[in-house]
């Protein structure tokens, strides 16, 4: 039985291995972090890969924890409301569509729990990827060696796997201009069910409701050319919102100020990730760590789920990993590259409705059954 180890436990990684086991496969799932990652943003199950969510046995699962919205407002750098629409939600679309907003950490919470029995291993990383004939060998930060068949990376736009395995992130990142943070905090402005964006030219940001209102996510973000800050240095991040976020109304001076007590405040750029070939010998790569679309596409989580069950499936199909991986590029290279436009639409100049309305039109542009040759 083939043994891959899944670098990442997020959406991405822990579908993979839930769709490995399935096609017969031994996963192994490492994770940096030394115990499952929470907060973070509300995430879309969209068209293929709601189906995808349907064919885990997950779906119904999936909507008791549902995100639900009645509609959204944008605001100026005043707070004065510009539109309204209890149609559409810029973070999860058309709000009759079908479609599922969960948080993160519910939906990644779901699919491990389907994971039991799947060895998992927190609190390391991968220092080193040596291939050889018929596997690989794999060195840890903290564990001892050891040797699988398959790696995977499924970390994220910052892909260590990637990093080690087809060279520095600097060769296939696309920086969008933008640094977007997001925290939690209770639902201190009695929000009901809803959006509200706020936007200055180059500053804005967002807040919603979640977990039945209990809960508010607040978005603060900025425009801005790349910038050299430490991923691990949160105080410096907030920082970077605090001198970069100004001269907005409304609740805003009060969202940097609870900003700064936020315990899961997490800050990143918004960029792209594009690369000629996702895998390298018994190297491969899923989610953002192969084709980040940025949060801006409302489409990564999508794609995980879906780049995941593709992978399994054509890794299901032969016992030639070249072949399968070669497969599984073909068949998702189109829809990856249709929805990574979607981070491209000029939000100032595009109405929300269209903006939507493009979503829709690429969130089924796959077939999860197509065989490829």
């Amino acid at each position: 039985m083939a043994t891959v180890l899944i670098s990442g436990s997020s959406v991405a990684g822990s579908a993979l291995a839930y769709w490995l086991r399935e096609q017969g496969f031994t996963p192994v799932v490492l994770e940096h972090a030394p115990a499952p990652r929470r907060g973070g943003q509300a995430v879309d199950v969209r068209g293929a890969a709601l189906s995808v969510l349907r064919r885990m046995e997950l779906e119904a699962a999936a909507h008791g924890l549902e995100n639900h919205t009645d509609g959204m407002s944008m605001l100026d750098a005043e707070g004065n409301e510009v539109f309204r629409s209890e149609e559409v939600a810029l973070s999860s679309g058309n709000l009759d569509s079908g479609d599922i907003e969960i948080l993160r950490e519910d939906l990644v919470d779901l699919i491990q729990e389907r994971n039991q029995g799947i060895e998992h291993c927190f609190g390391d990383s991968i220092t080193a990827i040596a291939q050889e004939d018929g596997g690989v060998t794999v060195e840890f930060e903290h564990a001892a060696p050891r040797r699988f068949d398959l790696v995977i990376g499924a970390d994220g736009l910052h892909s260590n796997t990637r990093r080690l395995a087809f060279g520095p992130e600097s060769r296939f990142i696309r920086h969008l201009g933008t640094y977007l943070s997001v925290f939690s905090e209770e639902n201190y402005l009695g929000l009901d069910r809803w959006q509200t964006w706020f936007n200055s030219g180059a500053v804005g940001g967002t807040v919603m409701t979640v977990r039945d209102n209990a809960e508010l996510r607040i978005f603060l973000g900025f425009a801005s050319d790349p910038i050299e800050y430490d991923y691990r240095d949160v105080q410096a991040q907030k920082q970077l919102i605090a001198d970069n976020v100004t001269g907005l109304g409304w609740e805003v001076p009060g969202f940097i100020e609870r900003m700064w007590k936020s315990e899961d405040f997490y800050f990143d750029a918004m960029a792209q990730i594009k690369m000629d070939s996702w895998s390298s010998g018994r190297v491969s790569l899923v989610g953002d760590a192969a084709h980040c679309a940025a949060p801006l596409s409302g489409q990564g989580t999508s794609l995980a789920m879906v780049g995941a069950y593709v992978l399994a499936a054509e890794l299901g199909r032969t016992d030639d990993h070249e072949v399968a991986f070669a497969r599984y590029e073909r068949r998702m290279r189109p829809f990856v590259e249709a929805n990574q436009a979607l981070a491209l639409m000029d939000r100032e100049k595009t109405p929300p409705e269209e903006m939507v309305a493009r979503t829709d039109a690429v969130k089924n542009a796959i077939d999860l059954d197509a065989v490829v040759d």
